[in-house]
């Protein structure tokens, strides 16, 4: 098989949009904002955070531009961590979201950096973190799972497109690496199998059942399907093992394009990391 991107190459965690506050809140006179409640419907999960940088500046993302502007403002008025009420519900009555619900915001303007460096070189080693936070009772800890990985193998214009998109979206994905590294794949991690040629999954699917891997999908049909189960079994793997198999793959029940099966592809797995989140 031809050798590209090595899947286990690691990528920089600050290009992870999930952590990147919290990279950024590492750093001396940075302060960290932090969701530990959400009333009404918000297009954010609790335990979203945003850093505020000295000069105003920020990483990550809550909202429009409107809510960062405000906690930027906040931070500096700050003298140690404080929840504070946003949207409905809030005595600022000239500031309102945009959805009309409210949000609890734990504004920290001199957060724990042992803490923050401790939490994201977990997550740089592929390791759960979590960061506690002060002055809140309605989350008390922000928990941090690994940033999303894939582990692409295939052939022709369907892995390229899967590869273009995925990593458009800044998600790390790795194409027909080694076979052998699939073993040390952990929970996180996504295995995904792009061949016409159905012989050539055997050894592939072997070494990613062994595997942590929470997705593990196969491109092909009914037929396709059978035969592959057919093989495996007779290949000593168990029948709960081929469970954890997907296939047909994709939220798109038939696709006729190489990148709308990329995007099908990717947006199964993002819904299944997804699940995999603390915070919901």
């Amino acid at each position: 098989m031809a050798s590209g991107l090595n899947i286990l190459t690691k990528a920089p965690i600050a290009h992870d949009a999930e952590h990147a506050a919290l990279v950024a809140a590492c750093e001396p006179g940075v302060a960290l904002c932090t969701i530990v409640g959400i009333e009404g419907s918000f297009s954010r999960r609790s335990g979203a955070q945003l850093a505020v940088h000295p000069d105003g500046s920020t990483t990550g993302s809550l909202a429009d531009g409107c809510l960062e502007r405000q906690l930027a403002a906040d931070v500096k008025a700050a003298t140690g961590p404080v929840v504070k009420r946003y949207g409905r519900g809030s005595p600022v009555i000239d500031f309102r979201l945009p959805c009309g619900g409210g949000l609890d915001i734990l504004v920290d303007p001199q957060p724990d950096r042992l803490a923050c460096r401790s939490a994201a070189k977990a997550l740089d080693e592929r390791r759960s973190a979590t960061l506690d936070l002060p002055e809140s009772d309605l989350l008390r800890a922000r928990q941090f799972i690994p940033a999303l990985r894939i582990a692409a193998f295939g052939e022709g214009p369907e892995i390229e497109a899967l590869a273009i998109i995925a990593r458009a979206a800044n998600v790390e994905i790795g194409t027909n690496g080694s076979v052998a590294d699939l073993r040390a794949l952990d929970q996180y991690s996504a295995i995904v199998l792009l061949f016409h040629d159905h012989e050539r999954e055997r050894d592939i699917l072997g070494q990613a059942l062994a595997s942590q891997a929470f997705y593990i999908g196969a491109q092909g049909g009914e037929n396709a399907r059978n035969a592959r189960a057919m093989q495996l079994l007779r290949d000593g793997i168990a029948e709960e093992q081929l469970a954890r198999i997907r296939g047909p793959i994709g939220s798109i029940a038939a696709c006729r394009t190489p990148q709308t099966l990329a995007l099908s592809v990717l947006c199964e797995i993002a819904g299944a990391y997804e699940k995999l989140q603390p915070h919901r």
